[in-house]
């Protein structure tokens, strides 16, 4: 009896070392990272959170779930492309004048690389780490950079998915100006774009080294097929594996041409579409690039029906990517692995849409540079809100730290990790922004300065009195220690980053 007794001491101690060397185990296990990036999805696009005109069931779940960041910015861009600059300052961590211009061209010369020494990459530095890595979607940077980064990728995007007419004219069909016979519809799968995606694969040869295919059509609308793709992961790899995974899931919605599923369409009446409240036909003066293939899109000067039939498309995209949001996070529940992942979903830019007389994202007003942020996962307070302001590009270094893997020294935006539980946490005391040689902008938690060098044009905005930024007070009296306070930041941010572009003519 007493050997009886012992004997079952012993298996229940074994039992109880068992089990804490499991719980050990998984207490260390790291976090998995499911990252969703939009295209052009400006901040003011989620209905719970600051649209009551828009239809974003999924996205309002999730703030609900999250933290969400109201004041997430893009630092700028060397390129009219704006999410090529965006997506590879991103992906390389490196602030924008540092940033190759493609993501590829190692190794990169420039502060805090030494030698030749190389950019590590964003999901290069995860993989090294023991992370699974997979994309699928836009990628927007070099072949080189997705080898690097990336176990799995399939169906890669192009940068955009131009429309044609049914004749596969060379001719853009995408030109929306609002008038009663247009031909063009969004849910009208022969003008291609969306419905006709060409995409690639990252394939193994037969010595097992990456090699990215062919390129080969889908006949399925982009936002669809990228989730159909992310969910296929999530329900096998992503499912059975030990590994931790960092999936990296970019659609091109909601960049033109805005194509939706008819009932999406249907949800948003353009002679019901508000007038913003900065629209103008034109712009005051050319900000840059004011002819741009974004801002050609409507025409000149700009009219109520046609901002109005953008503004309808965009919203139904933006819905009908909410929908396709809404599978993908419904697929990473039943993988039973929800508990253990941060879930990071935000844009690489705005988009004006007819704000300030303009169509595109080359400019600096808020619309265009500020997009949303939000991020829900293990033990962080769903519903919070954090106004602090944060670059975008800061989601590198922030999943360094939420899997207690090192930064790598080449990584200049910051984490925001702190900010997802500490109120006292501060965010930037500034942000930057940059187009090309036309504009440059410094914005503080109140103040917005925009300087246009080229066109010797000068911008200052109250944002908290004017957060349309309408009433220009450039030069006047009042704010003359405030423009100069942000003129000096300015210039320090210039020297700081590497911009020596003159603006001496504003002194």
């Amino acid at each position: 009896m007493e050997m009886k007794r012992r004997n079952n001491i012993n298996r229940i101690a074994l039992m109880l070392v068992l089990l804490l060397m499991v719980s050990s185990s998984w207490a260390k296990k790291k976090p998995n990272f499911l990252f969703i990036i939009t295209d052009d999805q400006t901040n003011e696009s989620i209905h719970a959170l600051n649209n009551p005109d828009i239809t974003t069931p999924h996205l309002d779940k999730l703030s609900s779930q999250g933290v969400v960041f109201t004041h997430c910015f893009n630092q700028g861009s060397w390129s009219g492309a704006v999410c090529i600059a965006s997506r590879t300052m991103l992906n390389t961590g490196r602030s924008v004048f540092r940033a190759p211009n493609n993501a590829s061209y190692l190794p990169y010369q420039g502060k805090g690389v030494k030698g030749s020494e190389q950019v590590a990459l964003w999901g290069e530095t995860l993989r090294k780490s023991g992370y699974h890595t997979y994309l699928t979607g836009k990628w927007h940077n070099s072949d080189l950079s997705v080898k690097k980064s990336f176990d799995r990728a399939e169906a890669i995007g192009h940068g955009m998915y131009q429309s044609r007419d049914k004749n596969g004219d060379h001719k853009p069909a995408y030109n929306r100006d609002g008038s009663a016979d247009e031909v063009w519809k969004a849910w009208d799968k022969q003008f291609t774009g969306h419905w006709k995606p060409t995409v690639k694969d990252l394939i193994y040869d037969e010595d097992g080294k990456p090699q990215i295919g062919k390129n080969y059509d889908v006949h399925e609308h982009t936002t669809n097929l990228f989730a159909d793709k992310a969910i296929n992961y999530l329900m096998t790899e992503a499912k059975y594996s030990d590994d931790p995974f960092f999936m990296y899931v970019a659609f091109n919605a909601p960049h033109d041409p805005r194509q939706a599923p008819k009932r999406f369409v249907d949800m948003y009446p353009r002679e019901k579409m508000k007038t913003p409240a900065s629209f103008m036909g034109e712009h005051p003066f050319d900000q840059g690039d004011h002819k741009i293939r974004d801002e050609v899109l409507a025409p000149f000067p700009r009219t109520k029906e046609a901002v109005q039939v953008h503004q309808s498309e965009y919203y139904a995209i933006i819905t009908h990517f909410d929908e396709q949001l809404g599978r993908i996070l419904d697929a990473l529940k039943a993988t039973g692995k929800a508990d253990n992942t941060y879930i990071i979903f935000t844009s690489d830019h705005g988009l004006a849409v007819g704000k300030h007389g303009l169509m595109g994202k080359q400019s600096q007003y808020d619309h265009s540079v500020r997009m949303p942020l939000i991020i829900a996962g293990p033990k962080l307070e769903g519903g919070r809100k954090v106004d602090e302001m944060v670059y975008m590009q800061s989601v590198y270094a922030t999943t360094c730290d939420l899997a207690g893997i090192k930064t790598p020294n080449t990584v200049e935006f910051r984490s925001i990790a702190q900010l997802l539980k500490d109120d006292k946490a501060k965010g930037e005391k500034y942000i930057f922004g940059t187009y090309k040689k036309f504009q440059r902008m410094i914005r503080s938690e109140r103040y917005k300065l925009i300087l246009y060098p080229q066109v010797k044009e000068a911008q200052l905005f109250d944002l908290k009195n004017d957060p349309e930024e309408l009433n220009n007070l450039y030069g006047k009296t009042e704010v003359k220690n405030i423009q100069q306070e942000l003129f000096t930041a300015l210039k320090q941010k210039q020297q700081e980053l590497g911009d020596n572009l003159k603006l001496d003519m504003f002194q």
